[in-house]
């Protein structure tokens, strides 16, 4: 991604209910974990707290592999 302008956190809900950031350690870790068309942007982990006081979760979880079938459909881009 070049430009994180609208950019936006996506949380997931776990199952014992609770708010959940999915972060990733390297952009190959989110690709064969969301596959290669999921949006993204970086931002240092220090920075995360900035997110919480947007809208606060519970836990961050690193790398998590996300089925196909529950990634989040991918936007589509704008025809320049």
């Amino acid at each position: 991604m070049q430009e994180a302008s609208g950019a936006e956190a996506l949380y997931r809900t776990t199952q014992d209910g609770r708010s959940a950031l999915l972060v990733y350690s390297a952009l190959d870790r989110l690709h064969a974990c969301c596959g290669e068309e999921q949006p993204w942007f970086g931002l240092p982990t220090d920075e995360l707290q900035r997110l919480y006081d947007v809208r606060p979760f519970d836990v961050v979880r690193t790398d998590v592999y996300v089925p196909e079938e529950r990634r989040e459909p991918t936007p589509p881009r704008p025809v320049r």
